[in-house]
């Protein structure tokens, strides 16, 4: 990205109370994207979200739908997110600079655990996606590259035993969408297509490390390298099998072995371990893919039912009603 492009985007940051992380994502910021009105999106992390949604409404107030500061403020709003919602709270359509923005505020702990732990399997899934980082205080960047090797395992265990890089990239994005409601009426059918196309070499670059170390461990080969339809062959044993579950976050193991059993390993170090039980490749796939699919669909009904209340009706339907044009044109 150019330099005064991300002067532009950090400019909207002096405007906002002090943050300890933020990213920008969106079409609007794709290679290929034209568009000069789509909107920027930006993730927000911070230490206190109530403290810091106090401080912004003194700031910024028209940020924030009109009935949510004679009514609470920052404490309806931290409780909305959290109790309803996943932790997130967006203000949508802020405009600055003759710019539409929109911009989510998280707490920095919650930001943490689903990424290393896909608890909600929300902003983990977004930053599986290619982002500019704007502000790091906590090396979320380096934090994130355990999300990103899970990813790259969790596609790989969907994935047949020779596929293509872009297939690989093309189901490492759809994970965050498996289940979300959001797909069956208000997205672009052809989303992932669309970010894939879109975003290819910056895809490459987020994951090529994995690939690397996986092809130096003989556990994938490639074949006309540096090709968007490159052949990719992987080892399906249950030995691989097994690596790639152990790669995944703990709470999706733990939720694996409740449904297909675990059994305790004894390692050279005196511990004792508890793995998964996997009779087949083609089982642990459809168990990993059932808990990642209900996670996603609980995750974006409540963000729904949150982003309604906290954005406004008027706001949220505005929003609602840009997706399902979206949507709707992608399958007409």
């Amino acid at each position: 990205m150019k330099i005064d492009k991300i002067a532009e985007l950090k400019s909207f940051l002096k405007v906002l109370p002090p943050v300890g992380f933020c990213c920008v994502y969106g079409s609007s910021l794709h290679p290929n994207n034209n568009d000069k009105s789509s909107m920027v999106d930006y993730i927000i992390g911070v230490s206190d979200p109530k403290q810091w949604h106090s401080e912004n409404m003194e700031l910024n107030e028209d940020h924030y739908a009109s009935w949510m500061v004679p009514l609470g403020g920052a404490k309806l709003i931290t409780q909305v997110a959290d109790k309803i919602g996943v932790g997130v709270h967006f203000n949508p359509f802020v405009t600055w600079n003759d710019k539409m923005l929109k911009y989510g505020v998280v707490r920095m702990h919650d930001l943490v655990q689903d990424v290393l732990h896909w608890e909600r399997f929300y902003l983990c899934g977004r930053l599986q996606k290619p982002v500019h980082i704007l502000v790091d205080n906590l090396d979320i960047g380096d934090v994130n590259s355990v999300n990103l090797r899970a990813a790259v395992s969790a596609a790989l265990l969907l994935l047949p035993s020779k596929f293509t890089e872009e297939d690989l990239y093309s189901k490492i994005c759809s994970l965050s969408y498996m289940g979300d409601l959001r797909m069956l009426f208000a997205e672009d059918k052809n989303k992932v297509k669309r970010i894939i196309e879109g975003q290819f070499g910056l895809f490459q670059l987020m994951y090529k490390p994995f690939l690397k170390e996986y092809e130096a461990k003989e556990l994938l080969t490639f074949s006309l390298p540096n090709s968007h339809q490159a052949t990719i062959s992987q080892d399906c044993s249950l030995s691989m099998t097994h690596s790639l579950v152990h790669s995944l976050p703990p709470l999706v193991r733990r939720k694996m072995g409740m449904k297909l059993g675990e059994m305790q390993v004894l390692k050279d170090s005196g511990r004792v371990l508890h793995e998964v039980v996997i009779g087949s490749r083609e089982e642990a796939a459809r168990s990993m893919q059932r808990i990642i699919r209900r996670t996603v669909m609980v995750s974006s009904a409540r963000q729904a039912v949150s982003g309604f209340l906290a954005a406004g009706g008027i706001n949220a339907t505005r929003y609602l009603a840009n997706k399902v044009r979206k949507a709707w044109k992608s399958w007409t």
